[in-house]
């Protein structure tokens, strides 16, 4: 049943939501509305005795008409009521009544609500209280009510369990038998941490479903053996999954495909079935979705083609996939997706179109998009020996994205580097916030593609830049690069090797011109090399084992670069080599080791072979054998092999360029990891008035239209800010040459003189601001050269302003994007934001740390600081500016965007010359809202 504004005008569409359960399946939370009447009461026949007394403190077997109309006619202000389905049925409720301070119904300005639930049997231990809690907060947040009461039995401990886990500060009591709990819907940290704990759970469960499933059921396998259907049943076959594996299709006529079981229906199968992999044509792919979904199918990997990657059409119909599936509670991976991997021994799962055998085990987490950039992965991790832990391309992703994926890989065990080919961020708010908790525990590293939608990926739109996003996801500890070949480099080193300590890089091998371009690569990436140690060509194995154990011993470095190239002589075998390095290592481990080969193939080989259970290097089927190091075949008898972790594995480059930038990218997600000990605060100021703030904004918002934006008038902006302790100069107009004098007289000499037209607004350089002006006969003088040169005063809109003491011109600026959310700029005036895009960006609310990096993160900082021998100005008192202004939009989701420029920064205190402020009416819900999936 889907309620429409249209049907309804006061139904509040935008209080719908599909959430995840603790058990990893889903539910839709809608209002309750009077069409549900038969819902309601087919509901409570199946909830049992015990739970109807704990809801009404009284045997309650049924509801009466009058309880039926109730709890299902609400004016959605001060009653409401909100239920948990699945399909079509409800499998819990909750609903609030406003009360008064004598307990009894009452409207607003009451802020009082009494708070009730109801969780089926079947049902209860999945989290759906605690789920319908968070919505109902909210909604009760949105309709103005501050507080919930509620009266529970003493003897109902999971109600209770319920309200006392939800972290927001509550009173309890104990009156006439019942526990009265009071609960303060203000969102606190306790709170917003136990919201992000639930929702971590329950998304890496649904997650953990997906790839480690006990049964798999292939739909669409064709009796010829031919097709994607019939493809992905023999890769599962092959790679030795542990589970019960299905073959269905519907015109079988025999009891086996391909040596599996098989049947026509899913139905048939008469047993459960935890994961269906869809392999039919987009238009029969609902009727297997509802065959999946009435046998109790937990999730999909569709493999269909024919939905938003065919246009519009197709997006609709990729809609209603997404709709159905979570009708049933499934989680979907797809559509047009490659499928799924997961090397674990107990679950050997290969789900997807790549052959058997499937990757060797390792701790290395493949995410992609595209299914082509994820054959492409797999191929160069294989030839370079490295194993995976999981693998998942979600092709379309219509429901399961990477921010599924890293909840999954932050709590994996098996998972110690993330690796991630993205398309699209599709929520960057909550991906770089899932992301900088991953990447404190394991490293993350992003490959982000075109700068544009690709067809299929239905997203919320971003006005940000590219340049913004690599910052935004650099705080976070996210290693972003360019290319899927640095993608793979920087995988390997992550895989393999410790972080460095520092950036001082010893460079040694056989070659001194390899060195020298292996020095220059290092300078380039901000690296701190030492001198390159030259061994000469005649070096032998033992020479390098020498000098590498000895670069590893000394404190004067914090990794090694080893270059290498062919011998003249043939006695120096790469195995030779690859074995000095590795006995080098064990002398002294504990910094990263990576080596630089010029036409070294077996050295390749050598250093990142892993051996198979009976320590042989068995020969891997790959397509470029000449190029594959020698890796363990995974079979259905024998099983993955484990290729990492090993601690002789040394990962090898064949350029110094790309062994230099995984350095790099190790030496600044080390620092990262260092610094994130001490991850700042965001300061609180007792001079900020934030309840005065939230009425202004009321007001001026209190006949614009819901999407509408408003810029303030120059004196409101002034005030608003003045809440936050920004101080914006005063600007009085000067519509003729007498108005300027007057104002000059009002703001005191000496003043500045100015022009606001927009084409020559911040242009100083056109002549259109004059300084320093110290009397009137100057202020006149300048008005008519002014208007002589530039045009009428009504054409130049000038202004009169007092001087402020000179300092470094800079601009600061705040800005919400409707995906990442509040996003704080900085850079220097003019031509070095403007045209050179010299301008640095931290999420809000940023912290002391964040202030003070973001100054200095741009590189015309310099200027700020003394730059050939001028006076250092005041970045303490910038900072604080940044801090409060970031502080304003944290705070009052209303103000949208925020321009300060030029922010004058002197040697003591900055000016704000001029400010821009837009507000608008905030959306209802948000990345602070309560659990939810995207809904596109």
């Amino acid at each position: 049943m889907r309620m429409t504004i249209e049907s309804d005008p006061s139904y509040p569409a935008h209080w719908e939501a599909d959430v995840v359960l603790r058990d990893g399946g889903t539910a839709r939370i809608r209002p309750i509305t009077t069409e549900d009447a038969g819902r309601l009461v087919s509901f409570y026949e199946q909830v049992s005795d015990e739970s109807k007394y704990y809801r009404f403190f009284a045997p309650y077997p049924r509801l009466s008409d009058r309880d039926v109309h109730r709890f299902t006619h609400h004016d959605y202000v001060d009653r409401v009521g909100l239920a948990a389905t699945v399909g079509e049925e409800f499998i819990g409720t909750v609903r609030y009544d406003r009360i008064g301070p004598d307990g009894r119904p009452a409207s607003a300005p009451a802020d009082e609500a009494e708070v009730a639930f109801l969780v089926q049997d079947a049902h209860q231990g999945r989290g759906v209280a605690s789920a319908l809690l968070e919505h109902i907060g909210a909604v009760a947040r949105e309709r103005g009510i501050r507080r919930f009461a509620a009266e529970v039995l003493p003897a109902n401990t999971k109600m209770i369990k319920v309200f006392t886990d939800v972290g927001y500060q509550q009173k309890r009591s104990f009156e006439d038998g019942s526990v009265h709990l009071t609960l303060d819907l203000e969102p606190t940290a306790e709170s917003l941490a136990v919201q992000r704990a639930r929702e971590q759970r329950a998304e890496a469960r649904s997650v953990q479903r997906l790839l480690a499933p006990g049964s798999v059921a292939v739909v669409g396998v064709s009796r010829s053996g031919a097709g994607v259907g019939a493809a992905a049943l023999r890769n599962l076959r092959d790679s030795g999954f542990r589970g019960h594996l299905y073959a269905v299709n519907e015109a079988v006529t025999r009891d086996l495909l391909d040596g599996v079981r098989a049947y026509r229906t899913v139905e048939a199968i008469g047993a459960p079935v935890d994961l269906a992999v869809i392999a039919v044509p987009a238009d029969r792919v609902p009727d297997a979705v509802a065959a999946c979904g009435e046998h109790g199918v937990q999730g999909l990997v569709v493999l269909s083609a024919g939905y938003g990657d065919s246009g519009p059409a197709g997006l609709a119909r990729q809609r209603e996939l997404l709709r159905q599936v979570r009708s049933y509670g499934m989680r979907l991976i797809g559509p047009n997706a490659y499928g799924v991997i997961n090397t674990a021994p107990d679950v050997e799962l290969n789900a997807s179109l790549t052959p058997a055998p499937m990757p060797v085990r390792g701790r290395t987490g493949l995410f992609t998009q595209s299914g082509a950039i994820g054959i492409a992965l797999l191929s160069a991790l294989l030839r370079r020996g490295e194993g995976l832990s999981s693998f998942v391309s979600a092709g379309n992703r219509a429901d399961v994205s990477g921010n599924d994926i890293l909840q999954y890989w932050y709590e994996d065990e098996a998972t110690d580097v993330a690796l991630m080919y993205l398309e699209t961020l599709g929520n960057p708010r909550k991906f770089t916030r899932l992301a900088r908790r991953t990447a404190a525990v394991k490293p993350v590293v992003v490959a982000k593609g075109g700068r544009h939608t690709p067809a299929g990926h239905v997203v919320p739109g971003t006005r940000l830049s590219e340049d913004t996003v690599s910052a935004l996801l650099r705080q976070a500890g996210v290693i972003r690069v360019d290319t899927v070949t640095e993608l793979v480099d920087v995988g390997l080193l992550l895989a393999s090797q410790p972080l460095p300590a520092g950036p001082r890089i010893a460079i040694l091998g056989n070659s001194e011109s390899l060195g020298v371009l292996t020095y220059d690569a290092c300078l380039a990436q901000g690296l701190r090399p030492l001198p390159p140690l030259d061994l000469t060509t005649a070096a032998s194995p033992e020479d390098f084992r020498t000098a590498l154990a000895t670069a590893l011993a000394s404190d004067d470095c914090d990794a090694v670069i080893v270059t290498a190239i062919p011998w003249v002589s043939e006695h120096a075998l790469a195995d030779d080599l690859a074995d000095a390095l590795r006995e080098a290592v064990a002398e002294a481990p504990g910094k990263p080791v990576a080596v630089v080969h010029v036409e070294l193939a077996e050295l390749v080989r050598a250093l990142s072979a892993t051996r198979g259970p009976d320590d042989e290097p068995p020969a891997h089927p790959a397509a470029d054998a000449a190029l594959t190091p020698a890796a363990p075949a995974a079979t259905a008898t024998t099983g993955t092999a484990v290729s990492t972790p090993d601690p002789d594995r040394i990962p090898s480059y064949p350029a110094a360029e790309r062994a230099v930038k995984a350095v790099a990218e190790a030496v600044r997600y080390g620092q990262w990891r260092r610094a994130l000990a001490d991850a700042g605060q965001v300061p609180e100021y007792e001079d900020i008035d934030e309840a005065g703030a939230a009425a202004q904004l009321a007001g001026l918002l209190a006949d614009v239209d819901d999407g509408a934006v408003l810029t303030l008038a120059e004196r409101d902006a002034r005030d608003l800010l003045a809440r936050y302790g920004i101080r914006v100069l005063p600007t009085l107009p000067a519509p003729s040459p007498d108005a300027a004098v007057r104002a000059a007289a009002v703001l005191g000499y000496p003043v500045a003189l100015k022009t606001t037209a927009p084409h020559l607004r911040h242009r100083a350089d056109l002549g259109g601001v004059r300084l320093d002006l110290t009397t009137e006969a100057e202020l006149r003088r300048s008005y008519e050269e002014l208007t002589d040169a530039l045009g009428k005063p009504a054409e130049l809109q000038p202004v009169v302003q007092p001087m402020v003491p000179r300092g470094v011109d800079t601009v600061v600026r705040s800005v919400i994007d409707p995906a990442a959310g509040a996003v704080l700029s900085f850079g220097l005036a003019g031509v070095a934001s403007e045209l050179l895009g010299d301008t640095a960006h931290r999420l809000v609310p940023a912290t002391d740390r964040d202030a003070a990096a973001l100054i200095r993160s741009i590189r015309a900082a310099p200027l700020l600081f003394g730059w050939r021998g001028s006076d250092p100005v005041d970045t303490p008192a910038l900072e604080e500016t940044l801090l409060r202004l970031s502080r304003l939009v944290d705070d009052h989701p209303e103000v949208i965007g925020v321009t300060l420029e030029p922010v004058v920064v002197a040697v003591e205190g900055v000016s704000a010359l001029s400010a821009t402020v837009r507000v608008a009416h905030p959306p209802a819900r948000g990345d602070l809202g309560p659990r939810t999936l995207p809904s596109y």
